[in-house]
């Protein structure tokens, strides 16, 4: 199957933008007439730039997945991206499937050797905000650790063990001991098992 180029264009539902539509789509039309692409596909969309789900663009990225499509060229970045971190993970999608991807506004067009830097750049943005996240993340545990919050699951306490120990005449502080938890939480789950234990019982 030949792969197609992709044009993609966007106007918010607000004040029926639909000349705004045209306008983009006769932009890009005629930067396909110019570069003499003939096999495109028009995916266009009516939605507001907050909106997370773009019916055509979802589309869209889905042939692009499953390998359908060659080039994508779209207006500008924001009638296309969703935000700076969806620019920047479909440039990266871009780059890995070999897409050619043109921004007319922006003026960029990655088959060009100019154009080709960009996805460097971006590969650079990527990298940097996933250890800026990485950073907060371990700078958060470590706050939390240093406030005495518990990391991660709950323990939590093995009842058979404990109802054994206890049944061999432990004292809750060794058994606390010997299995790593608070002496408090020891006889608390002694008391309530024992409790559970008198409830089946009578009702025997």
């Amino acid at each position: 199957m030949e792969k197609f180029t992709a044009l993609y264009a966007r106007v918010s539902t607000v004040n029926n933008q639909d000349s705004g539509l045209e306008s983009q789509i006769r932009a890009i039309e005629a930067f396909c007439t110019l570069k003499n692409i003939t096999n495109y596909k028009i995916f266009t969309d009516k939605v507001s730039g907050s909106k997370s789900s773009r019916p055509q663009l979802d589309i869209l990225m889905k042939a692009v997945n499953d390998d359908q499509v060659k080039s994508v060229v779209i207006y500008s970045f924001s009638r296309f991206s969703r935000s700076t971190k969806h620019l920047l993970e479909t440039s990266e999608l871009f780059k890995k499937k070999e897409i050619e991807f043109i921004s007319l506004s922006e003026k960029i067009d990655t088959s060009t050797a100019l154009g080709k830097a960009f996805y460097g750049i971006i590969s650079i943005i990527s990298e940097l905000e996933r250890e800026i996240i990485s950073e907060r993340v371990k700078n958060g545990l470590i706050n939390a650790r240093a406030k005495g919050k518990r990391i991660g699951r709950p323990k939590r306490i093995p009842t058979k063990t404990v109802m054994e120990f206890h049944q061999k005449g432990y004292s809750t502080r060794k058994i606390a001991k010997i299995i790593n938890f608070s002496h408090t939480c020891i006889a608390k789950e002694i008391k309530n098992n024992l409790c559970t234990q008198t409830l089946n019982e009578e009702d025997l």
